[in-house]
């Protein structure tokens, strides 16, 4: 065909479009996401494949290839990349359907609609936009295709960005579609071999059609998700994590997801190995694909907020590819979605517990901060988790509620008494211990919130620090209330109270007399559980510590020695210093003394042992 005639078989025309400034408005929009384009682009070229592969069977084509490849070049000489594929391929007539029109048959309503929103997201997606998201990386485009119908003619189209395009028949051998895409300045790193494979990795490493970059084979077509859990080796999910998150530590766990009714889901969820409760943020990772194309990751839509410690990839082949926050948040079947995962990790954990219980206490370490907070956010999750809260036991073993509640209902009934900080209260967890009263550790930065919500679930079950109040089973019922301190001198408890207000001369501090069992204490102070609780949640919320909160209440054992004889002293001085050093010694239990309140300890003393050996 000569030149001439060549030219005359070309058609020129505008694309069916009234708003000129289309393509700067795409480009504009959407290049926060500008590499969204090769995703696009191969999300089209695997369609053509599938497509070509369905025609096949239904018509009964014969030369068809071995099997779908798409293939990506680069030429940076040129300032071109070319994603070809050997799909099914279009004919004159479907260029002008599905790249002349459709893209643009909406263009006013996209206007209208998408001016003023900032969610970009949106965007591509509507209207046909996919294949002109390569306009936001070029300043033209070209389409080299060849239709899987018999007689058809090869097609080659082209764009330089404007609204105008041209369209004549070529020469094409095999069928299929070559995109060529004239990289524009601004995205010329774009013709890096090495940027094109870290693209491929992030949109579509686990596509089921190989994919090459310069004749080299750089995806993995069968992510371990398409197969059934009961094919797949513990090693095998250990393998896969490390595609997924390289360099990870070992997860601890995981779940296999494997569902076709009453909604399409396949994927892995893993149970990360955290080395702090602070880890969880920014630490969880769930990668969103639809038919293993990758679409987003951390849509909490999608995945609970209280699971995104979770790491792993789920796949919604019917989650649209272009999906937006707002659609996820509305559509009933991403709301199933969700409440499925829930169920399924809640579904796992019961099952480890029951089979292994050694195991899952290992476990529970690491995931317990999350598990209660799903438990406070998801009442289908607390119904299903509850019977596996576990705590540990000053018994030296873990327990669970129910479990604590049967072995002490003797001592404290309907009561749980805890310790919030191991160290600090060590001295009240040996006191309850030494009269076999158990205690439970709280070791999450959460569980002084989460105490409160166990009690708003049973109101008849009351959470008490071991610090806060006295036992009855730590008191020396036998001797009586109001035993006397010395016969002689018939001091009562009333008298010890008086001389301990003089000589602290604290008109904020409550002070009692009790009678304990150990008779080696000879102070002990208590915090209120509400002014507990209230400095707990103003630490968490990174509130100033004021004496605002305090509550406390010095409680003497009329049952101790030194009690006993700083009833009888006469020495005003000297029952001045042992009062305050009592004090200091009961504080010094629950808290670290600082300051001059510190200084004042250690000069007092200083004095108390002189006066012991002078």
């Amino acid at each position: 065909m000569s030149t001439k005639e060549k030219k005359k078989a070309e058609i020129h025309g505008n694309i069916n479009v009234k708003t000129e400034n289309i393509l700067p408005i795409i480009k504009k929009w959407l290049y926060s996401e500008h590499d969204i384009f090769l995703r696009e682009l191969i999300s089209n070229s695997f369609d053509a494949i599938n497509k070509l592969k369905k025609i096949s069977v239904t018509d009964k084509l014969d030369c068809l290839p071995d099997e779908g490849k798409i293939n990506i070049t680069i030429d940076e000489k040129q300032k071109t990349i070319t994603i070809s594929d050997n799909g099914l391929g279009m004919d004159s007539v479907e260029i002008q359907k599905y790249i002349n029109q459709i893209a643009f048959s909406g263009a006013e309503d996209f206007i209208a609609k998408y001016k003023d929103k900032d969610e970009r997201s949106q965007i591509i997606g509507h209207f046909g936009l996919g294949f002109y998201s390569s306009f936001m990386v070029s300043d033209k485009v070209e389409i080299r295709t060849k239709s899987y119908k018999k007689g058809s003619k090869a097609i080659y189209w082209v764009c330089d960005g404007s609204t105008e395009f041209s369209i004549r028949a070529i020469e094409k051998k095999e069928v299929g579609t070559d995109v060529v895409l004239y990289i524009n300045e601004d995205n010329k790193a774009f013709l890096s071999e090495s940027k094109i494979k870290d693209l491929v990795n992030k949109y579509a490493k686990f596509l089921p059609v190989e994919i090459q970059v310069k004749g080299e084979k750089v995806n993995d077509q069968n992510p371990l998700w398409v197969k059934q859990p009961l094919e797949v080796k513990e090693e095998e999910y250990k393998e896969f994590y490390q595609k997924l998150f390289p360099f990870s530590q070992e997860p601890l766990f995981w779940i296999h997801l494997n569902v076709d009714y009453p909604f399409n889901l396949k994927g892995i969820l893993y149970f990360p190995k955290l080395s702090h409760e602070l880890d969880s943020h920014g630490k969880g990772q769930v990668k969103l694909f639809c038919r293993q194309v990758f679409v987003s990751e951390n849509l909490k839509e999608v995945i609970p907020e209280f699971l995104t410690l979770l790491q792993g990839a789920i796949d919604c082949p019917d989650i649209p590819l272009n999906v937006s926050r707002s659609y996820l948040q509305n559509d009933p079947y991403v709301k199933k979605i969700s409440k499925h995962i829930v169920k399924k990790v809640s579904d796992k954990l019961n099952e480890i517990y029951k089979k292994d219980k050694v195991l899952f206490e290992k476990y529970w370490e690491d995931i317990n901060p999350f598990i209660k907070y799903g438990m406070m956010q998801n009442d289908d999750f607390y119904d299903k988790s509850k019977n596996i809260l576990i705590f540990k036991s000053s018994n030296g073993y873990s327990t669970t509620i129910s479990e604590y509640l049967e072995r002490n209902k003797d001592k404290i009934e309907n009561k749980v008494i805890y310790c919030s900080n191991k160290e600090a209260q060590a001295s009240y967890v040996n006191l309850s211990r030494e009269q076999g009263l158990e205690v439970i550790f709280l070791n999450s930065l959460i569980d002084a919130h989460f105490i409160q919500f166990l009690e708003s679930k049973d109101s008849n079950i009351k959470y008490e620090s071991v610090d806060s109040n006295i036992s009855d089973h730590l008191v020396d019922k036998e001797a009586g209330e109001s035993q006397v301190l010395d016969a002689e001198d018939k001091t009562s408890d009333d008298r010890i109270i008086e001389v301990f207000k003089k000589s602290l001369n604290n008109d904020k501090l409550k002070i009692q007399a009790q009678r304990l069992k150990n008779e080696n204490v000879s102070a002990i102070v208590l915090e209120s559980e509400q002014a507990k609780r209230m400095k707990t949640m103003s630490a968490m919320m990174k509130g100033a510590l004021t004496d605002m909160f305090d509550d406390l209440t010095l409680v003497l054992n009329t049952n101790n020695n030194i009690i006993k004889y700083i009833s009888g002293l006469q020495n005003q001085e000297k029952k001045d210093k042992l009062c305050k050093q009592i004090y200091d010694l009961a504080l010094m239990s629950q808290r670290q003394l600082s300051g001059d309140a510190l200084q004042n300890f250690i000069s007092r003393s200083n004095e108390l042992m002189k006066e012991m050996v002078s």
